[in-house]
């Protein structure tokens, strides 16, 4: 057996991993690239593999940075079966017929910037309708029953805990004569959630595939997290400003509605005040994932389940609002009274709620929750670390608004919950490859997975396959095949800041070419000439080498 590690391997995204026996290929997801342009930029690629040759595949979950490849795939030729929950099917239907409209809209505006240029065409990743196509090869598997692909071939989807539907697999796959147990463990999700039962155990592996996206960190407690979001919310309003938070359109966003429904419905003391607090749900797509969440209540935990016998409504309460049209959603940003605004997407590169960053981020009374994992080179990124500025739809808006980052929303476990689930292996797997993480959260987790488990893990770099048998040998490596990319365009970026910042400080209104300057304004223009030297000289050592 040898696994090829194709995505989620130099960060949490693209996640693709290629199983290949002595007589099948098959894929463990197959996810777009989101974050900076050079990751992004990997999604017009060639695959790896010829996908006519792609016997089946197995989705873990509806995210699409796990999903979103799928229109390309079938596209150049996957006619195989994608074994998936019924849930996660329902959500990869319209998520990916979502992530083809934004392809289309994009290649349309950039087409239309480039006709005036005389630059070539583009033609979109996938649009609406190759993406609708892809409906027909999702196959529903239930949760904890023990599934015959083919006469060499099975499988187990169990619960992850990380969103509706989400799965942690076993595959039992007869290989060279014998039958080898192989683990994906898929995106686990944190312990004792609001709304999903904890992830399955898993009590034994021979090789274990594990995401570690937070492996080198603890999150804040998700009951404190919650009474900070809605502290946040009273502080705010009590000021005039507005909330507007940045969520994925599938999980973190009902997770803030039911955090908001449960408030409401048991704070009687707070009636005047929640009265005059609007909550507006603005994403499409997120409706349309509310809606199937609702109607697949046997997925969630018992707390949730007895709310439903009781005739509670969920994902209700009296001040929601889900807008539907554009024009619905440009008055949000017309209304000057207090309120909230959730909308995706959640590490803001995209969607409705760079509009509302646009209008608010610059407004010192707003304040800006993050309740999800931001990466590398994404908008949210940038905010959550601190830059004064960032480009919203090709301006550069300065950051005013009060941030905020709520980490016990997260729908991945922590350190501390990989460690518990990791634990519970009753037979150690032979060999652990760490994927589905940044370069640090890896190793760290490596280390302490080796100090408190005694575990030796793998972690994989880039694109690498690995035989598997009585030793683990590394067939290919590419290791860091896009990270001087990545920094070329990082300081790209930097100068570009740096001269937006050099234009501000000297459109000083009411100064003349003869007039002095401020001196805290030459100080100003001294420290970003050293920065732009600086970021030249970096700039060239890098393309040197």
């Amino acid at each position: 057996m040898k696994i090829k590690f194709l995505g989620a391997a130099l960060s949490v995204t693209g996640s693709c991993h290629l199983v290949t026996t002595d007589h099948y290929k098959f894929l463990l997801d197959c996810g777009l690239f989101q974050g900076s342009e050079a990751l992004e930029e990997l999604n017009d690629q060639a695959f790896d593999f010829n996908p006519a040759e792609i016997d089946f595949m197995i989705l873990s979950h509806a995210h699409v940075d796990h999903c979103g490849r799928i229109p390309l795939l079938v596209k150049q030729g996957f006619k195989g079966k994608i074994y998936c929950t019924g849930a996660t099917a329902e959500i990869a239907d319209i998520m990916l017929q979502d992530s083809g409209n934004i392809h289309e809209m994009d290649a349309k505006w950039i087409n239309k910037r480039t006709t005036r240029s005389g630059q070539r065409q583009i033609d979109p990743l996938y649009t609406q309708e190759d993406a609708a196509r892809c409906a027909q090869y999702f196959f529903p598997v239930a949760y904890g029953q023990i599934f015959e692909i083919n006469s060499q071939i099975k499988i187990r989807l169990n619960e992850a805990g990380h969103i509706l539907g989400a799965a942690i697999v076993e595959i039992w796959a007869q290989d060279d004569g014998k039958t080898t147990k192989l683990v994906y463990s898929g995106d686990i999700g944190a312990a004792n959630q609001r709304m999903l039962n904890d992830p399955t155990l898993i009590a034994a592996a021979d090789y274990l595939i594990m995401e570690t996206t937070y492996g080198d960190r603890v999150h804040e407690n998700q009951q404190e997290s919650a009474k900070r979001f809605m502290d946040i919310i009273f502080k705010t309003v009590a000021r005039g400003g507005t909330v507007v938070a940045p969520a994925f359109a599938l999980g973190r966003t009902q997770d803030l509605i039911h955090v908001l429904e449960v408030f409401y419905d048991n704070h009687e003391l707070y009636q005047n005040q929640l009265d005059k607090v609007k909550v507006y749900v603005d994403s499409p797509l997120a409706t349309d994932a509310t809606e199937i969440f609702r109607k697949n209540a046997h997925y969630f935990n018992d707390y949730i389940k007895e709310r439903i016998k009781k005739g509670d409504e969920l994902f209700y309460f009296r001040n929601l609002n889900f807008t539907k049209s554009i024009e619905q959603s440009k008055a949000l940003n017309d209304n000057t009274s207090p309120k909230v605004i959730i909308s995706s997407s959640g590490m803001a590169d995209a969607g409705r709620v760079q509009h509302h960053l646009k209008h608010y981020l610059w407004k010192p009374k707003s304040s800006i929750v993050f309740a999800g994992y931001q990466a590398e080179g994404t908008t949210g990124r940038a905010i959550t670390s601190g830059e004064k500025y960032v480009r919203i739809l090709r301006e550069r808006i300065r950051v005013n608004a009060e941030i905020y980052f709520l980490e016990g929303f997260s729908a991945h476990a922590d350190k501390n919950d990989l460690l518990k689930w990791l634990a519970g292996f009753k037979e150690k797997p032979k060999k652990i490859f760490l994927v589905h993480g940044e370069e640090e959260a890896k190793k760290s987790f490596a280390i302490t997975a080796k100090n408190i488990l005694g575990l030796d893990c793998t972690v994989v770099e880039d694109v690498s396959e690995y035989s598997l048998g009585d030793e683990v040998v590394m067939v290919e490596g590419i290791k860091n095949r896009i990270d001087t990319k990545n920094q070329i365009n990082k300081l790209k970026d930097n100068l570009g800041d740096i001269h937006d910042e050099l234009d501000d400080l000297l459109a000083i209104p009411g100064i003349g070419i003869t007039d002095a300057f401020p001196d805290e304004k030459l100080d100003d223009i001294a420290a970003l000439t050293r920065d732009l030297e600086d970021t030249c000289q970096k700039l060239k050592t890098i393309i040197k080498k």
